[in-house]
């Protein structure tokens, strides 16, 4: 146990707000099916996340405004991405070292026509105990909702599993499924034995995108799940009137 907490203080001395460790056998032909027979074989994972700026996730209905789509996509999307990786190559180092295999998964990847990474890291945080998969298909955690991005290290090191899936939280709540511009989000909730198509249409996300992207790249964000979730908003002060919203 000794070794548990070196990792997990070592995550929490280099930045990571969320750790775990998920036991990867309960989602072994999912894992094989998305990334193949290289990520197949490690038993565990080691989940980290960060917690995104609230003062920037709240102006996310304004995006519109260069502004504040620049401010976003630098500090919610790239430098926090770059930290997850600079920790997540940290922690693979020292496990290897240690004698174990440790290979660091990228926090942001998309590697082919099925708008996907090769391996989960929501799935990684939902079964390591630190949230459940909402009607956004996001990871929401009861501290912070879904503002918080993931990266994982798969290793075969005798980790403890720190949890337990947990059971959605969402209820009747809908706020995410009727703010989204291009109504990708069916409303079901989440079934491990589902289809993601069941939940999300990832190709209407991909194409509201390529349109944004076609007018000015930088400008291209979104994030309006992520802002509208009741168990992530952090002060109603800062919530923009309904008609915000529409005009977006």
């Amino acid at each position: 146990m000794r070794h548990d907490n070196r990792i997990r203080d070592l995550a929490s001395t280099w930045g990571a707000d969320f750790f775990g460790v998920a036991d990867l056998s309960l989602a072994h032909d999912a894992i094989l099916a998305q990334g193949g027979p290289a990520l197949a074989p490690y038993p565990r994972a080691v989940s980290i996340g960060i917690t995104l700026f609230h003062a920037m996730v709240d102006q996310l209905p304004a995006r519109a405004e260069q502004a504040v789509a620049l401010g976003y996509r630098h500090h919610c999307y790239d430098l926090i991405n770059q930290r997850l990786d600079l920790i997540a190559s940290r922690l693979s180092s020292v496990l290897q070292r240690d004698g174990y295999r440790a290979l660091p998964v990228p926090a942001s990847q998309q590697i082919d026509e099925r708008l996907c990474a090769l391996f989960s890291h929501k799935m990684a945080a939902h079964l390591a105990g630190l949230g459940w998969i909402g009607k956004s298909c996001l990871l929401v955690t009861p501290e912070m909702g879904p503002r918080v991005r993931w990266a994982s290290v798969l290793t075969d090191a005798p980790l403890a599993p720190t949890g337990q899936p947990m059971e959605e939280r969402c209820g009747t709540c809908e706020e995410c499924v009727d703010i989204c511009p291009v109504k990708a989000f069916t409303g079901q909730p989440f079934r491990e034995n589902e289809a993601r198509e069941t939940r999300y249409d990832a190709n209407k996300c991909d194409h509201y995108f390529a349109q944004m992207k076609k007018k000015d790249a930088e400008l291209a964000v979104c994030g309006l799940c992520l802002f509208i979730c009741p168990h992530g908003r952090q002060n109603d002060l800062f919530a923009l009137p309904e008609e915000t919203f529409e005009q977006v």
